[in-house]
């Protein structure tokens, strides 16, 4: 068709002379359909982690309607192009068993998905599930896509609308393109303005209620060495939901002497909530106030850790720190967020990376003034977007001529550059999941079975990462959209990734990005929960406790497995 008729043909498009099509009532795109079936069949297969019924049927949803809408476009493409329908005879057959086909695809892995699930089940130690789930997710699944495909035929609607209005008042083209134009940037406004700022405003205001509540059976402290007590500078109702649960917890000394025999201190826990201080200097002021005031700098150990985006600092890290070190030990924190760290991880990545500078250089100058024999030995903690934090100090050039004495960061989150660094460029026949660095020399990793590389030589200053095969948060990607992941080939296969897991272009970077909304509902020991007795080896390898050996590590392990935790 010459450029002319084409464009006469452009001129008489529906968009101007069909009437405005109703959002109920317009039947739904076949090539839509077919690509939607097959996207939701995909999307059944075995991924990194089991997921709940609730969670599947959602992701079920969401998938028929992206496969959906790549198949609109497509038709969209299609048409506009005016390249040979599928019609006639043969066509039409070969239609009818496509779709047919896809139907079947789609059947049998909604079966089988039960069974893969439980495959990965049996392996995480959680309960198995039954075929009657799809009596609650195929339903759910629906109302999903059905509740997208409304919104997206109401943006349809509005785009008409639009075009039509310009129609009326110049050319016929210049209406196209001024409405198509006007569409976008209402689009982008609504996108970006009302809800991108609406969703995080929003999830501010769910939070930070949340955050002025108390954990059940949580009470303030009556010891001067917690922040939130009688003596403490810092309010306990300043310190958050998570503050309050850290500065009341952990073991008490007679926990402590039931392991160690005698000898246990308390230990202090300082923190500051984002209501103890109008600005991040603020509260690292209170927090450095607060570490004087209770002689922790007196202590063996002085760890400075990073928060998660709620202000959580991992019970079971704190707890087998605790146990390691007897209590001679001083812990300060500071939350930067009322958000979950999922949510963090859009909104807060330059605030935690300044709380975590900020909070550290203002303690480690006070550090470094003291006497080299009379100053605590001084660790970093971060776990998830806290280790992001830990990662822009260990980065900083302040540090380099004042050096730690080593750090541990646990579920380093996919953003996290010097991690991302240290096992591309790891020692050959090592693995993503257990990388080995330079021989080990400075930084370490490990997971659940221990610490990764050969008994070589560890400098004084230890940095270790700890982290799971099976944790999305760790091994998501962009990158998984079009390239094979290592941790997915052969021998770098993690230990915790289940045999039917395969990479496939475009669905596994969606399987494990859906994967991260279920990281933290796991058992302990997979996922994104780390258990207490990966703690004690952990904080034992980098604290180096005079004394201490593997039989302590073992010993520390099993004392709290008889006891339950």
């Amino acid at each position: 068709m010459r450029i002319a008729e084409r464009l006469q043909s452009f001129d008489q498009s529906d968009v101007v002379h069909q009437p405005i099509p109703r959002v109920l009532s317009r039947p739904v795109s076949g090539p839509g359909v077919a690509t939607g079936i097959a996207f939701g069949a995909l999307t059944m297969l075995p991924s990194m982690l089991p997921k709940s019924v609730l969670t599947q049927g959602v992701v079920l949803g969401i998938t028929l309607m992206l496969g959906y809408a790549l198949g609109v476009a497509w038709q969209w493409a299609w048409e506009f192009l005016e390249l040979p329908g599928p019609r006639g005879g043969a066509w039409d057959f070969i239609v009818k068993v496509s779709y047919l086909a896809l139907v079947a695809m789609l059947t049998v892995n909604l079966w089988r998905h039960v069974g893969w699930q439980n495959s990965l089940r049996r392996e995480f130690g959680m309960s198995q599930i039954g075929p009657t789930i799809w009596g609650f997710t195929l339903p759910l699944a629906l109302v999903v896509a059905s509740g997208i495909l409304v919104i997206g035929r109401s943006l349809r609607k509005v785009f008409h609308a639009l075009v039509r209005w310009f129609d009326r008042h110049m050319p016929r083209r210049l209406a196209l393109l001024l409405g198509g134009l006007a569409f976008f940037i209402l689009l982008w406004g609504v996108w970006s303005q009302v809800l991108v700022d609406g969703f995080f405003a929003g999830a501010n205001q769910i939070s930070a209620p949340v955050d002025d509540s108390t954990d059940e059976g949580i009470a303030a402290p009556g010891s001067p060495l917690r922040s939130g007590s009688p003596d403490s500078l810092i309010p306990w109702e300043t310190l958050g939901r998570q503050g309050r649960s850290f500065v009341a917890g952990g073991p008490t000394v007679d926990d402590l002497n039931a392991f160690h025999g005698a000898g246990a201190m308390e230990s202090i826990r300082v923190y500051a909530g984002l209501k103890s201080g109008q600005t991040v200097q603020d509260r690292a002021d209170l927090v450095l106030d607060e570490l004087i005031r209770t002689g922790a700098f007196e202590r063996a150990v002085l760890v400075v850790a990073t928060t998660t985006g709620t202000g959580l600092i991992d019970p079971h890290a704190m707890d087998a720190l605790e146990l390691v070190t007897n209590g001679d030990v001083a812990i300060a924190g500071v939350q930067y967020s009322y958000l979950p760290s999922a949510v963090s991880l859009l909104a807060d990545v330059d605030e935690v990376r300044e709380t975590a500078q900020v909070v550290f250089e203002h303690i480690h100058e006070y550090w470094s003034q003291l006497p080299d024999a009379a100053r605590p030995d001084i660790y970093l903690y971060g776990l998830s977007l806290g280790s992001l934090g830990v990662e822009s100090i260990l980065t900083s050039i302040d540090i380099i001529n004042e050096p730690i004495d080593g750090a541990l960061l646990v579920g380093p989150p996919f953003v996290n550059d010097l991690r991302n660094r240290l096992v591309l460029d790891r020692d050959p026949d090592s693995t993503p999941a257990r990388p080995v660095y330079e021989g080990g020399s400075t930084v370490r990793f490990m997971d659940e079975s221990g610490i990764a590389g050969p008994p070589g030589e560890w400098g004084d200053t230890r940095v270790l990462y700890l982290q799971h095969a099976s944790d999305p948060v760790v091994f998501f990607s962009p990158d998984l959209l079009l390239d094979r992941p290592e941790w997915l080939t052969g021998e770098n296969r993690g230990p915790e990734i289940y045999d039917g897991f395969h990479w496939i272009p475009f669905v596994t970077v969606w399987q494990v990005l859906t994967d991260m909304a279920v990281a933290n509902s796991v058992p302990e020991g997979f996922g994104h929960v780390y258990t207490r007795q990966a703690h004690v080896e952990a904080w034992a390898a980098v604290l180096q406790p005079a004394g201490w050996s593997a039989v302590d590590t073992a010993r520390l392990q099993q004392h709290l497995t008889d006891q339950g935790l």
